[in-house]
């Protein structure tokens, strides 16, 4: 009989054959003495070398003591942000149908940080498996308060002890999950002895199973020792979880609905075409204008449009951004605003190019339409010589001060009010930048203002604004 065949217990062929993070050669892991990281390692490689997965595995882990898995376990493995391996692991099994994902969490990434993510990806039922490491502290940072610190347990950060009353009670996480709709495998198991790690065996594998027979969503929260932050031996740390931690935290199975979950059918690999991106990237309203593309070149027009919130000045950017889309010139159009629905500042960049254009940023306007004083105040100091800056007369008392800019003083509030509308007030701007500069056609504009208006009845005022505007300028 050979010695292969005799062999009962070896590595699992999911390790690495040597542990780097330990040092060359070395053949243990990193771990402090008695952490429950490593046993639970050995579980999961175990179950994919039996279940033969393993080069079919991508293993998501965040921050926390979960990071180091990748200089053990022989699988894909992608370092994710603080608390997001949730929405990682739902990128993955969107494009990548064959993998088995797994989420290894810490309590503070899964019940912190990451609660928002983790609650969200189970109740969509997304088709992944997590493995949530509760050992009640932060173990990898110095030992602080973690959401699932016991009412009572001493932390860096609780020295006196959790107080229910100033940092709540411990959130129970399997719980949580529980009562969602979609999850279909739940259960919270230990490592407190050697019948709890068996049980905590099956229930990996019944958890990695369910995946792999795509039936759906499972969790497993693990109760795990962290004799160091905990400040015990690991004989202790077993004992201490077996008489505080299981009594808060349940030792069972929540849920199994494997038998009743049907197979999810194969998600479609093949990329979308280019058309697809291109239709679906393209503007909500193109296609509708019938407006020539211009034969004349222009220079780039970084435009920054500037006022306070009911202007109209998000609008008159977006505006703009058609107009030089129905002009066949590339175009992008990013707003920013504040908390407030009116009076707040409001501003909008627009760049057009016959090139591309590397980001819709303007940070240098070379053109500058100004609605109020403070927007020529934030803007002007910014501006590239040379540029033109439209200011709304009716608001602003000062002139530009630059000398090396072109300035266009329009009371353009007084001219909309004469027109029966105040917000058309930045449609007038418009046309005096279109008029002035000729980047935009004057019959573009009145071609594209009635596809970019919502409220039909305002198409004509917003077109006789425009006639203003042009008007205002005069023959060219």
């Amino acid at each position: 009989m050979s010695a292969t065949e005799i062999l009962k217990h070896g590595r699992p062929e999911a390790f690495y054959d040597e542990f780097s993070r330990k040092g060359e050669g070395e053949k243990v892991t990193h771990y402090c003495p008695g952490c429950g990281h490593g046993v639970i390692h050995k579980l999961v490689a175990e179950a994919t070398s039996d279940m033969g997965v393993n080069d079919r595995v991508i293993f998501c882990s965040p921050v926390g003591c979960s990071v180091f898995a990748y200089y053990y376990l022989d699988y894909g493995n992608i370092q994710c942000a603080h608390g997001q391996a949730p929405a990682v692991a739902t990128g993955l099994r969107r494009t990548r149908d064959d993998a088995v994902v797994i989420c290894y969490q810490g309590d503070g990434d899964l019940a912190g940080i990451g609660l928002g993510g983790i609650v969200h990806a189970a109740n969509r039922g997304e088709n992944i498996t997590v493995l949530f490491v509760n050992n009640a502290i932060y173990g990898m940072t110095g030992g602080q308060t973690a959401p699932t610190t016991l009412v009572g347990q001493r932390t860096v950060t609780s020295p006196e002890g959790r107080s229910a009353e100033d940092e709540g009670h411990p959130i129970r996480m399997a719980e949580v999950i529980d009562a969602l709709e979609a999850p279909v495998y739940v259960e919270r198991v230990s490592l407190a002895g050697p019948s709890r790690v068996l049980k905590a065996r099956r229930a990996i594998r019944k958890a990695l199973q369910t995946q792999v027979d795509r039936k759906g969503f499972s969790f497993v929260e693990i109760l795990s020792p962290c004799p160091v932050n905990w400040q015990m031996s690991p004989v202790e740390s077993r004992r201490w979880m077996i008489e505080h931690m299981e009594p808060v935290f349940t030792v069972r199975r929540f849920r199994d609905r494997t038998d009743q979950a049907q197979p999810r059918p194969p998600r479609s690999n093949e990329p979308p075409t280019d058309q697809a991106l291109l239709d679906l990237f393209s503007a909500e309203r193109g296609g509708d204008w019938t407006v020539a593309p211009r034969q004349t070149p222009i220079e780039d027009q970084l435009v920054k449009i500037a006022g306070f919130g009911g202007q109209g000045v998000l609008s008159a950017g977006v505006l703009l951004a058609n107009c030089v889309a129905a002009e066949g010139l590339n175009v992008t159009w990013l707003p920013s605003y504040g908390p407030e629905m009116r009076g707040g500042t409001a501003n909008a960049s627009v760049i057009a190019s016959e090139g591309v254009i590397g980001a819709p940023v303007v940070d240098q306007p070379n053109v500058l339409i100004a609605m109020n004083g403070p927007s020529l105040d934030a803007f002007e100091p910014a501006m590239e010589p040379g540029g033109l800056a439209i200011v709304n007369g009716s608001l602003i008392s000062r002139e530009v001060e630059r000398g090396d800019l072109r300035a266009i003083r329009v009371p353009a509030t007084e001219m909309a009010s004469r027109l029966g509308s105040t917000a058309t007030a930045s449609v007038i701007m418009l046309a005096v930048y279109a008029a002035a500069t000729g980047v935009v056609r004057i019959e573009t504009l009145e071609e594209v203002i009635p596809h970019s208006l919502t409220k039909k009845d305002l198409i004509e005022v917003n077109l006789n604004a425009v006639h203003a505007g042009v008007d205002f300028v005069g023959p060219s």
